[in-house]
């Protein structure tokens, strides 16, 4: 029941301030977010590397209210893949890119989104790797699906985020399990309507079996985004069924969440990609991640009550 309350909380200017305050506040966020900038998070970059693991990584910020920010973001992208150049990671270090930060939410955002964000897929092209378009409110998603079309024409190794609590998203999942796309698969973060998506945890839990199955007999690439260990053991399962080797599926999981489990599935010879994201406007992407999960949330909450 916390969860809606700390959603609507993250949309909060007053919360806002209030948690950026807290002097506790910047030792907690580092648990999710290790760097502001780019300079922080190449070594960060490396030292996952190095343990087996893969990146998607994500610059915060998504309160855009005008294109001269949208063009901002798509900057930092690109000055993200600059400095990722000289590692020659490939496809080990990809991009995960909020279409909200390229403006698709001003006037005329679905073609200025599109075109901010095309530059960073073209760049990512150009060092080995690519991006995956994350996926926000069920308001944006018919725009955000239009852009992963039109992108994948060019580059069809461009990815896309669906997400299990939303109706709509076992449709979705055929559709693109049949055009062969790589699809991360994650329950959701967006407080939404019942008309929309289902709120109890059983049955959001058993959407994301019925659309993981999908995904693993389709002709895409299915990239397994959990924490839950029941998830996990099911989506090992799938793949087995399916007859999928380990390099045709992905497990990915947040930074700093089940670490341990990170290096296990690496070491066991799975693709586990860690969702590192950084930068200084971080309050949406860190209230999401408590919202999502009761066990952040008491972290967070002891964490005030005894360092604070």
């Amino acid at each position: 029941m916390l969860g809606p309350v700390i959603l609507a909380a993250s949309r909060s200017d007053r919360m806002r301030r209030l948690i950026s305050a807290a002097p506790v506040t910047k030792q907690v966020v580092d648990r999710f977010i290790p760097g502001e900038d780019v300079d922080d998070i190449v070594p960060v970059v490396r030292d996952l590397a190095d343990n087996g693991l893969e990146l998607t990584m994500d610059v915060v910020g998504e309160d855009i209210t005008n294109p001269a920010q949208a063009a901002a973001a798509r900057d930092a992208y690109l000055e993200l893949v600059d400095r990722l150049k000289p590692l020659e990671l490939g496809t080990r270090a990809e991009m995960s890119v909020k279409l909200s930060m390229f403006g698709q939410a001003l006037e005329g955002g679905h073609e200025l989104a599109l075109s901010n964000v095309r530059p960073v897929v073209e760049a990512a092209a150009e060092i080995g790797t690519t991006v995956t378009l994350d996926a926000e409110d069920h308001t944006t998603l018919d725009s955000m699906f239009a852009i992963h079309e039109e992108l994948r024409k060019d580059f069809p190794q461009t990815g896309c985020v669906i997400q299990a609590y939303l109706f709509r998203t076992e449709a979705d999942a055929r559709r693109l399990a049949a055009s062969g796309s790589r699809v991360r698969l994650v329950k959701g973060a967006y407080k939404e309507p019942a008309s929309v998506a289902y709120q109890d945890k059983q049955a959001i839990g058993r959407a994301y079996v019925r659309i993981l199955r999908t995904l693993m007999e389709g002709k895409g690439y299915p990239m397994i985004g959990s924490h839950d260990p029941r998830l996990i053991a099911i989506g090992q399962e799938l793949a087995h069924q399916a007859g999928r080797k380990l390099d045709e599926y992905e497990f990915q999981m947040l930074y700093g969440i089940r670490t341990d489990e990170h290096l296990r599935l690496a070491a066991e010879g799975h693709r586990m990609r860690v969702y590192t994201a950084y930068g200084t406007d971080w309050y949406g992407y860190f209230m999401r991640r408590l919202a999502e999960k009761p066990a952040n949330l008491r972290f967070f909450a002891r964490s005030m009550l005894t360092k604070g």
